[in-house]
């Protein structure tokens, strides 16, 4: 027995690797290692033999088993040992590269905007995309037979048997929050109402969704002048010029009185838009005194109040000012078409709460 445990135990503290280790266990206490062997020639043993050979060899495997284990926790350690010295990582170097996101062309021209009007005493309204036909045509002053209010132009929302709610539909623009801001508010009132509309149209400068902004302003002495000058103001500020000529042209628009298209004095060289300069002119809006009906259908009396509204596409604007030449491009692109357009994250507050990056 004590030359076995010598045998074994010196084999086991010269091991060199877990593989000799159980070589060894295999030799020693396997189930035809010697130990195993020795246990096998008890049944031939005398009762008295036994009882002094039992003991002795289960003491001897369980003393061969607490060193194999030993041995192997310490070629563990030594492993490891030698891993954290030949693998380390510095935490002081910086971090790789990960590229930052972007903001999406609508969004930073809609933060844009809401920031321009916003310095001249405008205030943000939002509403429902899905509205009543009343607020989306019947409060607008739009009539029954209009050409938009025909299925072909506008999204009505399914009706089941037996729903006898008014007709709903998708808004064919942001009027609607005018309404709804004039019956909360009331008069005097000062906002723009940036938003998603929709429409079925669609080609190279139109979606079935795309983005407008409108704005309302109105007071007891407010006029076309006061309009043409908030005017004035935003495309010279959103264009990045020092000045603007503007051109109002007559039109027509059920909601206002009169109405008025609203040019740009600009020029073309290589396909870049020049805004302020040049012999060409460039529609960007409508806009007009706020009609007195639909100062009724929002509460206000049209014989104390009067005001201007205007509106524009977001889009359309964003593609003027980034040279953007498919309105398509903005919702079945990826991001590197947003770098090659130079769209970055906005260093400024946003309307969404914190910065942009």
């Amino acid at each position: 027995m004590d030359d076995l445990k010598a045998k074994y135990l010196t084999q086991i503290a010269d091991a060199g690797d877990e593989a000799a280790l159980e070589a060894i266990r295999l030799a020693a206490v396997g189930k035809k290692g010697e130990v195993a062997l020795k246990m096998r020639e008890l049944g031939r043993m005398t009762p008295e033999e036994r009882q002094v050979a039992g003991p002795a060899l289960n003491a001897l495997k369980d003393e061969i088993n607490s060193a194999l284990a030993a041995k192997k926790a310490a070629l563990a350690d030594a492993a490891l040992d030698e891993r954290l010295r030949s693998e380390w990582l510095d935490v002081t170097l910086p971090t790789r590269h990960r590229p930052a996101g972007t903001i999406h062309p609508i969004s930073q021209v809609s933060e844009e905007v809401t920031a321009i009007f916003a310095e001249m005493g405008f205030a943000v309204a939002e509403g429902p995309r899905i509205d009543t036909d009343w607020y989306n045509f019947d409060a607008l002053n739009i009539p029954g037979h209009h050409p938009a209010r025909a299925e072909m132009d506008t999204f009505y929302m399914h009706r089941a048997e037996g729903d006898n709610r008014p007709p709903h539909v998708l808004r064919t623009h942001t009027s609607p929050v005018q309404i709804r801001s004039m019956e909360k508010t009331g008069a005097p009132t000062r906002i723009i109402c940036p938003g998603g509309v929709y429409r079925a149209d669609y080609d190279q400068t139109h979606t079935p969704m795309f983005h407008q902004v409108e704005g309302l302003a109105i007071d007891k002495d407010i006029s076309m002048a006061n309009l043409k000058w908030v005017l004035e103001e935003f495309v010279k500020s959103y264009f990045e010029v020092d000045g603007v000529d503007l051109r109002f042209r007559a039109s027509h628009f059920p909601f206002t009185e009169p109405s008025a298209e609203v040019d740009i004095r600009c020029s073309w060289e290589g396909g870049t838009l020049k805004v302020g300069e040049g012999d060409d002119w460039l529609e960007i809006l409508g806009s007009g005194m706020v009609h007195p009906k639909v100062l009724q259908a929002g509460g206000i009396d049209p014989e104390e109040w009067q005001g201007f509204a205007f509106g524009m596409g977001i889009d359309r604007i964003a593609m003027l000012k980034y040279g953007i030449p498919d309105l398509r491009a903005f919702f079945d692109s990826d991001l590197r078409w947003l770098r090659h357009y130079g769209f970055a994250a906005l260093d400024v507050p946003t309307l969404h709460g914190g910065l942009s990056r």
